[in-house]
């Protein structure tokens, strides 16, 4: 965005409803253009919105650049700022649209001493804010960046409902199978607890008793051809299975078959998701295609990071150009630590803030997960983290190689430069 000229900008705000938008326009000098007029919150009505903006704008050639702010609230604004960002009336003016944090405008509201009661008088307040050069944030990206945001955050709610759905279902194992829920992952009859071998054998064997009392050899059979002979030694498998059975709590037999079939139906539930996973990925690399290629290509060059982390990143951060370092960026996504200190006593257990954006957050960490498996250093980074506390070791470890892999982005997409194991060091 080129320098704002205050002097020649109208400053334009939106108030926000379900059903109603109320706008005003202001100059620098808080002379108002339009006096907070409300417009349905419709296609119609963005229509009458644009064009109210349009004749002021032709009706006062002092204006050359338009700055519309509204607050973002959940989706009601979503049509709007995407509708007047792409508005080819609007374009010959500059005009810029800004989702606002509603905090921030609430908080310069308190600054009026004497602020008139009206209704819409937010649409003024945003306006002013606009006016005052309050606004920080990056403008509204448009549809391509809205299409492709869509799809990363979708991404995000299905691991989610995978990882929620595991975590009932491993409820029900336990109650139906307890060893097995119990066992330590290195003792663990499956690498995998969710595999296709896992789920026949605690859908298909309704009790432990039928577990315990199926001759080894024909566990070993059944085991070896789930598992389309993937497990090296089925008959070890089936010999630690029998021993976590023997070894579970007993049920009154008329709860076996109602978990059975509540687990049998989670395993469905999980496929599902990860089938509609497969096909959200997909979409990504399709709509990603084009969208910031530099700033794509420099991220992909980061080992391990993968095509659809760098989306998601790309989708909340739009461009790099944005944040000033690497700190405001940290803050952006909520990767930063509250101090604890009182006189000589400096806390060294701190509370990440997770105040930012969440779903930044998310692929960043989980990012940060996958770089660490191919990079040395991050590697390295994250073993001497891990062994610097007793507690928490994996989650502080990983959140503090993420700060670092945050000041790794930034310095690569700043400078525009790819990935290389000096520059990272």
């Amino acid at each position: 965005m080129k320098k704002i000229d205050y002097l020649s900008t109208l400053f334009v705000g939106i108030d926000i409803g379900s059903r109603t938008n109320v706008i005003s326009a202001i100059d620098f000098n808080q002379a108002f253009f339009i006096r907070m007029k409300p417009v349905p919150n419709s296609q119609s009505g963005a229509e009458e919105l644009e064009s109210m903006i349009v004749k002021v704008l032709e009706k006062n050639h002092q204006f050359k650049m338009v700055i519309i702010g509204l607050e973002s609230t959940g989706f009601y604004g979503v049509h709007i700022a995407n509708y007047l960002s792409a508005s080819d009336h609007l374009a010959p003016f500059s005009v810029n649209v800004y989702c606002l944090n509603p905090k921030e405008v609430s908080n310069y509201k308190k600054s009026f001493n004497a602020l008139d009661k009206e209704d819409g008088i937010d649409s003024f307040v945003i306006a002013d804010f606009a006016r005052v050069g309050r606004i920080k944030i990056k403008p509204w990206r448009g549809s391509q960046y809205l299409a492709l945001q869509r799809l990363t955050r979708h991404r995000m709610h299905i691991t989610e409902c995978i990882a929620r759905e595991k975590t009932y279902m491993l409820n029900n194992i336990f109650l139906k199978f307890s060893e097995y829920a119990l066992v330590d992952k290195a003792e663990h009859p499956f690498s995998n607890k969710y595999s296709a071998t896992a789920e026949a054998i605690l859908t298909e064997y309704t009790t432990n008793e039928d577990l315990v009392n199926t001759p080894v050899e024909e566990l070993v059979k059944f085991i070896s051809a789930k598992s389309r002979g993937r497990i090296a030694d089925p008959l070890e498998t089936a010999e630690l299975l029998q021993a976590a059975a023997r070894n579970s709590y007993r049920l009154d037999k008329v709860l076996y078959e109602p978990l059975t079939i509540s687990i049998a139906s989670s395993f469905n539930c999980i496929k599902s998701f990860e089938k509609e996973l497969k096909a959200i990925d997909d979409a990504i690399l399709k709509t990603v295609q084009g969208l910031n290629p530099s700033e794509y290509t420099v991220l992909n060059s980061i080992p391990g990071i993968g095509k659809v982390f760098s989306a998601g990143i790309l989708a909340e951060i739009g461009t790099i150009k944005v944040f000033k370092n690497d700190d405001a960026l940290a803050k952006y996504c909520g990767i930063m630590w509250k101090r604890n200190q009182s006189g000589e006593f400096d806390a060294e257990d701190r509370k990440m803030l997770k105040a930012g954006n969440r779903y930044l957050r998310y692929y960043i960490i989980e990012a940060t997960a996958s770089v660490i498996r191919h990079c040395p250093e991050f590697k390295s980074f994250y073993d001497r983290k891990y062994a610097e506390t007793r507690t928490h070791q994996h989650k502080r470890a990983l959140a503090l190689t993420s700060r670092k892999f945050l000041r790794l982005l930034f310095s690569l997409l700043d400078k525009e430069q790819l990935y290389s194991s000096e520059k990272s060091r």
